[in-house]
């Protein structure tokens, strides 16, 4: 499908259908985000992938989930003595998360099977498809993954696994986008140049505030732009190679100092495409959200990590993502 070609009613199903995956993807990644700030991630100890589609019942179902969740490190850490009312709180976040993502599993799967069977899409969509598929049912795997991290010796989620399920999800979005631009405007190509490392910086600014949610790096040195009096954290590279992976205070350094490079990178891709009239409004709204962007992430670690302006921030950070594939797609068109 592209603007000089009438989609057939087959075209549009296939093309609304991405779009509706698209948006419960984009929907579950904020929900994602709001069970972390929550801290709601450790609430369900079970892995039921098939039956836990029902939440408790009846006051003898929530007695059960909340006595095995007693059991956790984070309860006998953080929550001891936490009320049956503020579990059934946590609990709903996690539980939500889940079902979502059965209701992506569900959406996806069952149309899909339709188009292979009666061979309405052709082999290349059908590959492109299948890859969505594996990382999509990866993720699920990972995400239970990352939870047991939280459940046996510590109180928290590996900040290595929580990384590695929101860099998942990306990779997700990336591929369902780009399907979904190919499929309505034309085939474009990844074209390594210095679009696409721009690209890559701001991929891996991301990650890095993965790390700073995954140890709770934003409740410490907050100043800016200095780290209370110095340029450096006190104990900076520390714990040798693996200190930007488990220092809390170096991985805070590197995604403040990624968000400024960020900044400037934008600030160089905007002037560099900036004359490219079929991208303009693209590139005003992406400069614009960066700006924003930065902005509330200086606010955000001067008021210790408020939950509503870190899930703001955390769907900043999907929107500059998606604005940047958008136009790189649009860019690199094939002609």
């Amino acid at each position: 499908m592209n603007d000089n070609f009438n989609p057939t009613k087959q075209d549009l199903f296939l093309l609304n259908w991405l779009l509706l995956i698209f948006i419960l993807v984009v929907a579950m990644i904020i929900i994602g985000g709001i069970t972390r700030i929550t801290d709601s991630g450790l609430s369900m100890v079970e892995w039921r992938p098939f039956l836990g589609f029902l939440p408790p019942l009846n006051n003898q179902e929530w007695e059960r989930v909340f006595d095995l969740y007693k059991n956790t490190p984070e309860y006998s850490y953080y929550n001891k003595g936490m009320l049956l009312s503020d579990f059934k709180f946590i609990f709903f976040w996690e539980y939500f998360h889940r079902l979502w993502g059965r209701i992506i599993g569900i959406v996806f799967i069952i149309p899909f099977i339709y188009f292979i069977v009666t061979k309405k899409i052709d082999k290349f969509i059908t590959v492109r498809l299948l890859i969505i598929l594996f990382f999509g049912s990866l993720q699920a795997f990972i995400g239970w993954w990352m939870v047991k991290s939280g459940l046996i010796d510590t109180p928290d989620v590996s900040q290595y696994r929580l990384a590695i399920h929101f860099g998942n999800s990306l990779l997700i979005l990336f591929l369902l986008f780009w399907l979904i631009l190919d499929l309505k405007n034309k085939k474009s190509r990844i074209k390594f140049d210095l679009n696409l490392i721009i690209f890559f910086i701001i991929f891996i600014t991301i990650i890095a505030g993965s790390l700073v949610a995954g140890m709770d790096a934003g409740l410490m040195y907050n100043t800016y732009p200095l780290m209370n009096d110095s340029f450096f954290p006190s104990d900076y590279l520390s714990l040798g190679l693996l200190d930007p992976f488990e220092n809390p205070g170096s991985a805070q350094f590197h995604h403040r100092h990624l968000g400024f490079i960020s900044l400037v990178a934008i600030g160089i891709f905007f002037v560099k495409n900036f004359y490219q009239k079929k991208v303009f409004l693209e590139l005003i709204f992406l400069i614009v959200l960066i700006i924003i962007q930065f902005i509330l992430g200086v606010y955000i670690l001067l008021n210790y990590v408020p939950n509503l302006n870190a899930s703001l921030h955390q769907i900043g950070a999907v929107l500059i993502f998606l604005t940047m594939i958008k136009i790189i797609h649009t860019l690199n068109i094939k002609t």
